[in-house]
């Protein structure tokens, strides 16, 4: 017994048109609402009120075994340095 892979199936859920899918998936999206800074669109936590948390990061200058990438501008470990180029050096990422 051959079967067709090539063949278009056919089932119930085929016959259904794109409109009564959207109508069943409920939209998320409203026109209302602020409209707030595109860089900065902010989350909401349900229940949580951080507005007085403060977040402290440390920045750890980059150690002797890391280098910059002038391609990605990420910070890599030596072992990822492919080239050094005309600008500095090159991760093996960005060089391939």
């Amino acid at each position: 017994m051959a079967t067709d892979y090539d063949a278009p199936r056919k089932s119930e859920d085929d016959s259904e048109s794109i409109e009564a899918l959207k109508e069943r998936v409920p939209s998320t999206q409203s026109g209302a609402g602020d409209v707030e800074d595109s860089d900065n669109p902010g989350f909401e936590l349900a229940g949580a009120d951080l507005s007085d948390v403060e977040l402290d990061v440390v920045v750890l200058p980059a150690q002797q075994d890391e280098f910059t990438c002038m391609s990605c501008f990420l910070v890599k470990h030596r072992s990822q340095l492919d080239h050094q180029g005309p600008e500095g050096p090159i991760c093996k990422e960005c060089a391939a």
